[in-house]
């Protein structure tokens, strides 16, 4: 059981604070790395779809010189 003057005790007002900004630097760290993953898997996905592209891409057909017709 606590007294009434235990939860005045500075050292546990000062950690609430702290615990709570370890919690948000965690979870910002977090989202950090979420968002780190997505771009790399949306540069990939891009870098597979231009490949992808290139592959479906009409090959260039050689340029024919005009046929000329004999007098």
């Amino acid at each position: 059981m606590t007294l009434g003057n235990e939860s005045l005790d500075p050292r546990g007002i000062a950690t609430a604070p702290i615990a709570g900004l370890n919690a948000t630097r965690m979870f910002l760290q977090y989202q950090a790395a979420m968002l780190i993953i997505c771009a790399n898997n949306c540069e990939l996905a891009v870098h597979n779809l231009e490949r992808g592209l290139e592959t479906f891409r009409p090959a260039p057909e050689p340029q024919r010189e005009p046929e000329r017709e004999a007098a």
